[in-house]
C-alpha cells in the first residue's frame, strides 16, 4: 500500500480572527506552526516515507509544509534548506469573493445567518463573485487526475498541503465522501489525514495520532 497524506493547513491569522480568508495572503499564528511542527512529528513517528509534496500558492500552506517536512527530518525533500514542492492555485482555497476580509460573525448580522450558511456549506451556491464547492471540485479534479494520480499510481507516498475546500473537493475526488455530504465535515488545522491505497484503490483513511 501507499499513502496520500492531506494536511490542512496550521491556524492562519484570519483564522484566529475568524474571517473569510479566500485567496488572500495571510501568515501562520504561533499557534499555527506549532500545529505544522505537530504533523511533521507524526509523519515521522509513523515512519512515514514521503517522496513528493504538493500545495496551493499560498503562503500558509507553504510554510505548513516546509514545517512539517523539516520537522519528519525527510532529507530527500530538502535542498539547499528549501523544502522541493510542487506549488499550483489550482489547490488553492475557495475564492470568497466580496466577503473575503470580513468577520464571519458581522458578516452573518448583516446578511442573516440563514444566507451566509447557505453560502459557506452549499454545495453549489456560490458567495457574491466567489466561489461554490462544486467550482472548487471543478478545478481540484483535473489537476489532481493529471499530476497527481499517476504518482499515487506509482506507489509513491503524496503529502498535499492546502486549504479546508480544496482538501474537501479531493476527498470527493477520492470517493471519501459524495457531494451532498461534504459540507458536514470538518478538517481541523494541522492534522495529517493519512489515506491508504492498493493500486490506486481506497483502503482506509484515518486521522495520524
Amino acid at each position: 500500500m501507499n499513502k496520500l497524506i492531506l494536511l490542512r493547513h496550521g491556524q492562519s491569522q484570519w483564522n484566529l480572527e475568524n474571517k473569510f480568508t479566500g485567496w488572500k495572503n495571510v501568515p501562520l499564528t504561533k499557534k499555527g506552526e506549532i500545529e505544522a511542527k505537530k504533523a511533521g512529528e507524526l509523519i515521522k513517528k509513523h515512519k512515514i516515507h514521503i517522496d513528493y509534496v504538493f500545495s496551493s500558492v499560498l503562503e500558509r500552506a507553504n510554510k505548513t509544509a516546509e514545517i512539517a517536512i523539516i520537522e519528519a527530518n525527510l532529507t530527500n525533500l530538502i535542498n539547499n534548506n528549501k523544502l522541493i514542492m510542487t506549488r499550483n492555485e489550482n489547490l488553492n482555497e475557495r475564492d470568497y469573493g466580496d466577503l473575503v476580509g470580513l468577520n464571519k460573525e458581522e458578516t452573518a448580522n448583516k446578511f442573516g445567518k440563514e444566507q451566509v450558511h447557505i453560502w459557506r456549506r452549499s454545495y453549489d451556491t456560490p458567495p457574491p463573485n466567489g466561489e461554490s464547492l462544486k467550482n472548487v471540485v471543478e478545478r481540484v479534479s483535473p489537476y489532481f487526475k493529471k499530476n497527481i494520480k499517476p504518482l499515487l499510481d506509482q506507489n509513491k507516498n503524496i503529502l498535499i498541503a492546502a486549504h479546508g475546500n480544496s482538501l474537501r473537493a479531493m476527498m470527493i475526488e477520492l470517493g471519501i465522501y459524495k457531494p451532498e455530504e461534504i459540507s458536514s465535515i470538518e478538517l481541523p488545522t494541522g492534522s495529517p489525514l493519512c489515506i491508504n491505497l492498493d493500486e490506486g484503490k481506497l483502503v482506509d483513511f484515518f486521522y495520524l495520532s
